[in-house]
């Protein structure tokens, strides 16, 4: 397990990443799920992970797991990476920052909201 400063920097990270509360995460992993046209999000972000990210939402720090540090570190380094390129596509379509953004909120995160 992580020594107590690392779990709090990551616990504080996680949560600045992972922008949406846990019932707007709910109703979009149901929302995207259903869609008949949903956008298939890269391994990394799928179904699943969204999910656990959820059930991290859910819990308290205390409670953590390896598995549930594991994919704190995984949300943590995608959404970076995906707002970082973002940042310097200037170029990008409108059809492709959607799908960027739909991929995003699979792990929590909605581009859209301004930072906290």
């Amino acid at each position: 397990m992580a020594d107590a400063l690392e779990l709090d920097a990551l616990w504080e990270e996680f949560h600045r990443v992972v922008n949406m509360t846990s019932q707007e995460l709910a109703a979009w992993l149901r929302v995207n799920e259903a869609s008949q046209e949903s956008v298939p999000p890269p391994e990394h972000a799928g179904s699943p992970t969204g999910e656990h990210v959820l059930a991290i939402l859910q819990k308290r720090r205390a409670d953590l797991t390896e598995d549930d540090l594991g994919v704190m570190y995984e949300v943590v380094d995608t959404v970076t990476a995906e707002t970082d390129r973002e940042r310097a596509a200037a170029d990008e379509s409108e059809a492709e920052r959607t799908r960027r953004r739909q991929r995003l909120m699979t792990l929590g995160h909605d581009a859209l909201r301004p930072p906290a």
